[in-house]
């Protein structure tokens, strides 16, 4: 592409793919789609976007096709890559000048610089950084900016590389230039703090960027860019500085005005600041060591004193808490419980903070996070009014929640209360027992006091295990402040129930449960829509605990339901609904068929709410998980849903609409379960699985489910079925056979030998393009147990319960083979007999033993060439399956069932689903059940004898071991 001729037609292309008509911006972008692999064409953009006299739109345009380039072409190996030679001209013509007028593309050359340098520096562009160097001397304001700028992202994206020979380059680049970056920095800080001191706001914005990057530079360059900065002096000075420095930038924030730029600039290097220390304690713990004191005291003394009164703000906080966290959590920092097996690092570290933390110290620090941080705000108290649903997501964890002040503040103190444990439970203990009785409902603070303490208490309920007797507490004082109705006493209300949630897997006794089920029935009838929520939470939280027992709850299921299902047509938004669809998913799973009277009015409303909730789709996921736990409570009786279940499992599980990305896993849980549940089949549940082909396609973590509806419906209805989808379900499995890990081709087999178990007879006959590769796997001895135990109980199917099938197929092998029938029926059971360990499961052991026994009696040389086998197995079998009567000192087969019992689930189990029984009546079917072994061994026996002669089957036992022989004639007594 030559230059000249090419800048005027690339321009005026990405001119008009700037344009908003699309007509004229797709052909634009297809031709600039096309010259990406032309040579020259980075040269034309480098013009183009360095001509500061050219449209924004276009040279911002111009840089974003530069930067994907680089991603693209800029390596050697890369297809179409640039050539040496141009690369070299755009390497220079990058760091010319530092001018960039406008900061967006400003920002964007410094990345597509920086994202050459991790390819080219320091071999390929040994000049990148002293050219750096020098332009940040400069006195033009912008040129200095915009190389800082720059030399921040080469050192960022430097830092960031992990292999071995760029971290031994990285570590010679900063011993080469972090003397540089420290004067440079201390350069725009003095800069910055004396303009303020002057009052010249507009300058000190300006070197406070400048302060800001510089700090960025050191930053990666102190955390990454030593082995072991503790021994180099210049890093420690600049550590220690950074605490100097903190307090001189706080104390520029009192006269800085709050709506400043300068401000916002000023509190983003106060944050960072922190970071330097925070990331230097992640990568070097040990060098750290140093400045755990002077850290710590710090910290506590701006976030726990009055120090830092009228400068603190909420980020800062944020940080140092979490600074004073990773200290006290620092596995690097804890001692070995053999003090001799510690490192003297480890032993230095320990013994820093062990002096840091007295017991005044602490007292304080636990003091001051829950009567001053653990308060609720006036922000919060508002919000509670005016929007209870936000507040009770913000409460709970919702986005922003993670970042602000409250959780950080219960975290530092769960850390600290489970280090300093045995200091702090008496400080904690003190401040309940100062809280005895009601509170005033006058006094707001001492409300808001008790709060806090109780709130702390909960957190730490692990911890107070030995010190709080949480039974008398409840029955002496927090069951009488649920009884507290005044509207001003709601937080103790809230909180108690609460606190009760937190403690119900910790310590709390059985038979108190039903005085907290009367307390929730109460507190679900709350004038307050926040305290309903909580008492939803810790009914929740109740009905999981291991210690729960149907028979306390069934009194108050009917009450309960119905309160929640009040709740859950009250709150509106979309958290609130999904978490109150969670507890009632809850309940119906714990109780299961009690709930049956109960479900009308939600069975309702769900179809109501699914249509309200067609843009949220993790409320839609909300729902299928409570449909799940309605059908499995419901049991066959869920057919009455299928109105409106079956188009809920159609939508989630169709592949080709957009929201199955979000409703997939749920929605074959629950196509699963109907179908568990179904005591028939209906055409409509037919109709869904003409999902199932795209869905075996995806061949995604969801297979198995797919697997386990498939045989759901073979066992609801194998004829109707295999006639609809036989064929196309034989050709998925022949294409997932292809490529499918080893876990998944049993399963795909499973089905197969499922569908021979209910249908012997048409089976065999829908999956016939399977089983050659079955019977190969055999004779060949395949190598995989697990797949080789199916293949010989697929096998052991079509020869016991359809010979005459069995016989066509052997005849169709030997010719595909090219071999001799009776040659492959002698290697097949040879192979058997051989492999006959990798079979693990009792049934398929028994089914191998008939299997091959009814191939007798037989005139066949093979057949009678491999008795001995055949009678190896079927003795193998007899030990599997035999029983000795203690009263009579017969032998019985314990597999075999006469008759059909509906097992009776206890309070612990599951009642059994319309599937379990479907099973147990194929079971009644099965020969593995209905046949007894020993009386089938020895009607073979008998046969053979009869059909050989007394001297031929005298001469066939001979062939087999005499110990065998014996262990049969035991098990055959009798007989």
């Amino acid at each position: 592409m030559d230059l000249n001729s090419a800048s005027t037609v690339v321009l005026q292309v990405l001119t008009q793919a700037t344009s908003q008509d699309t007509a004229v911006l797709k052909p634009a972008e297809e031709q600039l789609k096309q010259w990406e692999t032309q040579p020259g064409f980075y040269s034309v953009l480098l013009n183009i976007f360095t001509n500061h006299s050219l449209d924004v739109n276009v040279r911002w345009l111009a840089v974003l096709y530069f930067k994907n380039g680089i991603d693209r072409y800029w390596r050697r190996v890369a297809p179409h890559a640039l050539s040496e030679e141009e690369k070299t001209t755009l390497r220079a013509g990058l760091i010319t000048n530092f001018n960039e007028p406008v900061n967006q593309i400003a920002t964007q050359i410094s990345v597509l610089i920086a994202k050459v340098a991790r390819v080219d520096c320091p071999r390929q562009w040994p000049e990148l950084i002293p050219t750096l160097v020098e332009s940040v001397k400069v006195q033009d304001d912008l040129q200095q900016h915009r190389a800082l700028l720059t030399f921040y992202h080469v050192t960022k994206t430097l830092a960031s590389k992990r292999l071995a020979a760029d971290r031994k380059l990285f570590y010679d680049l900063t011993s080469s230039i972090y003397s540089f970056a420290c004067s440079l920095w201390n350069h725009h800080t003095d800069t910055f703090l004396q303009q303020i001191c002057t009052g010249d706001e507009a300058a000190a914005a300006n070197s406070l960027e400048r302060t800001l990057l510089s700090l960025k530079v050191l930053r990666k360059l102190t955390v990454h860019g030593f082995v072991e900065p503790h021994w180099n002096a210049e890093v420690m000075g600049f550590l220690h500085a950074v605490f100097e420095r903190l307090k001189q930038f706080l104390e520029c924030s009192r006269s800085i005005r709050a709506e400043s730029i300068c401000r916002d600039h000023l509190e983003k290097t106060i944050i960072l600041f922190t970071k330097v220390l925070l990331d230097f304690l992640d990568q070097h713990p040990f060098s750290f060591t140093a400045l755990i004191q002077r850290s710590l005291e710090f910290s506590v003394s701006y976030v726990f004193t009055e120090t830092g009164e009228g400068v603190v703000f909420e980020q800062f906080i944020v940080q140092c808490m979490n600074l004073i966290k990773m200290i006290v959590k620092n596995y690097a920092y804890k001692p070995s419980k053999n003090i001799e097996d510690s490192s003297p690092e480890t032993l230095e570290a320990h013994k820093i903070k062990t002096a840091f933390f007295t017991y005044p110290t602490l007292m304080e620090i636990c003091r001051r996070l829950v009567t001053h941080y653990f308060l609720l705000t006036k922000e919060e108290l508002t919000m509670w009014e005016e929007d209870p649903e936000s507040f009770t997501v913000e409460e709970t964890g919702g986005d922003s929640w993670k970042y602000s002040l409250r959780p950080c503040t219960e975290v530092l103190f769960m850390d600290i209360f489970h280090e300093y444990n045995q200091t702090l439970t008496p400080v904690l203990l003190e401040m309940v027992h100062s809280l005895q009785g009601s509170t005033n409902v006058e006094n707001t603070n001492a409300i808001l006091i008790k709060d806090a303490v109780y709130n702390a208490v909960g957190l730490a309920a692990y911890e107070l295990f030995d010190s709080v007797d949480f039974d008398q507490w409840f029955k002496n004082q927090l069951f009488a402040e649920l009884q507290v109705s005044d509207d001003r006493y709601k937080p103790i209300r809230r909180r108690v129930i609460w606190l009760i949630g937190q403690w119900i897997s910790v310590k709390f006794k059985s038979d108190l449960r039903p005085v907290l089920y009367e307390a929730i029935c109460n507190l679900l009838q709350d004038c307050d829509l926040v305290v309903r929520i909580e008492t939803a939470t810790t009914l929740k939280l109740t009905v999981d605990d291991f210690e729960f027992r149907t028979d306390q709850f069934l009194p108050y299921l009917e009450s309960m339901f119905t309160l929640l299902f009040q709740l859950l047509q009250e709150v509106t938004q979309c958290d609130t609904k999904m978490h109150v669809l969670h507890v009632l998913s809850c309940v119906i799973e714990r109780v299961n068929m009690q709930i049956r009277p109960y479900v009308g009015c939600l069975v309702q409303y769900l179809p109501l709410l699914w249509k309200q909730s067609e843009e949220h789709n993790m409320l839609r996921c909300a729902i299928l998980t409570t449909l799940i736990h309605l059908v499995q409570g419901l049991g066959a009786d869920s057919k009455n849903l299928y109105p409106f279940l079956l188009p809920v499992i159609q939508l989630s599980t169709d592949v080709s609409q957009p929201p199955h990305v979000y409703l997939l896993e749920d929605g074959l849980e629950l196509w699963l379960v109907t179908l568990e549940n179904s005591p028939c089949l209906t055409p409509e549940l037919l109709r869904i699985f003409q999902n199932m082909s795209a869905l075996l396609e995806l061949s995604s973590e969801n297979l198995k489910n797919c697997f386990k509806i498939i045989n759901a419906y073979i066992f609801l209805s194998s004829p109707e079925f295999l006639q609809m989808y036989a064929a196309d379900l034989c050709r998925s499995f022949c294409e997932l056979l292809k490529d499918i890990t080893i876990e998944g081709q049993v399963q795909v087999l499973k089905v197969v030998e499922n569908v021979l178990k209910v249908n012997p007879v048409l089976g065999p006959q829908v999956f016939q393009p399977l089983l050659p590769s079955v019977f190969r796997g055999i004779v060949d001895g395949e190598r995989y147990p697990v797949v080789m135990s199916t293949y010989l109980g697929i096998m052991g199917r079509v020869l016991l319960q359809n010979a005459s099938f069995f016989s066509l197929f052997l005849s169709q092998m030997a010719c595909e083979l090219g071999q001799e029938l009776d040659q492959i029926l002698g290697n097949m059971i040879e192979m058997w007999v051989d492999r006959m360990d990798n079979i693990t499961q009792p049934e398929r052991r028994k089914l191998s033993a008939l299997a091959l026994l009814s191939l007798l009696p037989s005139l066949n040389s093979v057949i009678q060439d491999k008795f001995c086998g055949i009678i190896n197995i079927s003795v193998e079998g007899l030990n599997d399956v035999m029983t000795e009567d203690s009263e009579t000192g017969t032998y019985k087969d314990c597999m075999l069932m006469s008759h059909f019992e509906e097992p009776k689930a206890t309070e612990d189990e599951e009642p059994p689903t319309e599937q379990d029984k479907r099973k147990k009546m194929l079971a009644l079917k099965d020969p593995v059940h209905t046949v007894s072994l020993q009386q089938f061994i020895y009607e073979k026996l008998k046969a053979q004898q009869e059909l050989l002669g007394e001297q031929g089957f005298h001469a066939l036992m001979e062939t087999v071991d005499t110990e065998i022989v014996a262990q049969l004639q035991e098990f055959l007594q009798g007989f």
